[in-house]
């Protein structure tokens, strides 16, 4: 059945946690003690299947357990195969790991020169600020390094890693990322930020954060004023269904845009999450009215045990098909495969050129038909004399 949107609802209220004063309810400290974090607690509010039993009663030896009440309100509690919590619920497919799988699946450990700091791309590094989350995705690139369910024992290096970035002046761009920095308190985020920017080279400031998400509340007023100060700090957060699009992440997305952050969005393409086009173009629809831009939708990394979220290749490129000419082009996320063992991002485009020649370019347009764009002039005539009223037709095949 084709997934429908409902474009006046924003999924708001306080849910099973009606009972507790606003001013709580609206305190990114008072969510993050009010976390759910065992197979216990889950079962006081939900019915758990037994593969989910399983997962959590693994969690501690692979991924924590963690979901804010907030986003623990966006759970389909009645259905098991509910994309938001299949997000965040472990199962016992976690437990099972297929050969092509690797706890570093993307050879970051390989480049990293110092503790906390990746360095694989020319001009750019991925500094690794905190290894918590506000809640923990069952899919996670790092999930060797957050919560410590591993023993990874990630320790990070701020100043290790900040004078690494000075002695290197190749590096203009920053990516701090973690788990999540938006976790960190204001003073040592500020900290971290400001010390970037007094690195002359340094051009330009991103945060990866799933905070706004999980956690819209912890978008204050005084963090605001942090980003105002330091900016521009570009952000990236990660939405992965249109009922993530909440009104309070509608308007934590507001707060941080007029503080001059500007936001695009990261998905992961998941199977039985997002992996239909109605689904998508729903998401990224909603995203555009937030004023967040569809950045990247990614390929699911290799990770231990995520096998069963793994959405075949072409299937990801008929969604972007869907999407390219039956929605605007801001709407239309890169899809990219972050090449495993650290090759890099690879884009992954339908093919719409069909030939290049020294004459001509031969190619298809989103509706299938075919066009010519001519690559060599067939004649020559002098500017004013002889020319036509009007360009000659595109050739449509």
């Amino acid at each position: 059945m084709p997934y429908t949107e409902d474009r006046s609802s924003w999924f708001e209220g306080q849910g099973l946690w009606q009972h507790v004063p606003q001013e709580e309810w609206r305190s990114w400290p008072w969510q993050l003690k009010n976390r759910i974090t065992s197979k216990e607690q889950l079962e006081r509010y939900m019915e758990l299947t037994d593969e989910e039993k399983a997962g959590c009663e693994f969690a501690n030896k692979k991924l924590a357990l963690a979901i804010t009440p907030y986003f623990f309100n966006l759970i389909d509690r009645s259905d098991p195969d509910c994309p938001i919590r299949k997000q965040v619920v472990p199962r016992a497919a976690e437990m099972v790991v297929s050969a092509e799988e690797t706890l570093d699946s993307l050879g970051e450990d390989s480049h990293s020169p110092v503790a906390g700091l990746v360095h694989r791309y020319p001009d750019r590094v991925l500094f690794l600020v905190t290894d918590r989350c506000a809640a923990y995705c069952r899919y996670c690139t790092r999930s060797r390094l957050v919560s410590n369910a591993q023993d990874y024992n990630f320790h990070p290096e701020y100043e290790q890693g900040l004078r690494y970035i000075e002695s290197h002046p190749e590096v203009r761009d920053v990516l701090l990322s973690g788990g999540d920095p938006l976790l960190l308190s204001d003073k040592k985020l500020e900290h971290i930020i400001s010390r970037l920017r007094e690195i002359k080279h340094v051009e330009f400031i991103r945060i990866g954060s799933r905070i706004p998400v999980f956690l819209p509340q912890r978008i204050t007023p005084e963090l605001c004023d942090i980003f105002r100060r330091y900016g521009p700090v570009w952000m990236s957060i990660h939405v992965n269904h249109p009922r993530e699009c909440t009104a309070e992440l509608r308007d934590a997305c507001e707060r941080l845009s007029l503080a001059g952050v500007p936001l695009g969005n990261q998905s992961v393409l998941l199977r039985g999450v997002n992996d239909d086009a109605d689904v998508m173009r729903a998401l990224v629809h909603r995203l555009l009215r937030m004023r967040v831009r569809p950045y990247y939708l990614y390929q699911m990394d290799l990770i231990t045990g995520g096998s069963h979220f793994k959405v075949d290749v072409r299937k990801g490129i008929e969604i972007i098909r869907a999407l390219r000419g039956n929605t605007t082009g801001y709407a239309v996320p890169q899809y990219t495969i972050d090449a495993p063992g650290g090759g890099g991002k690879v884009p992954v485009n339908p093919d719409y050129v069909e030939s290049i020649t020294d004459e001509a370019v031969i190619f298809r347009n989103y509706e299938g038909k075919r066009f010519q764009y001519p690559l060599k002039s067939t004649a020559t005539v002098p500017l004013g004399a002889g020319m036509p009223e009007a360009a000659p037709p595109i050739v449509v095949y």
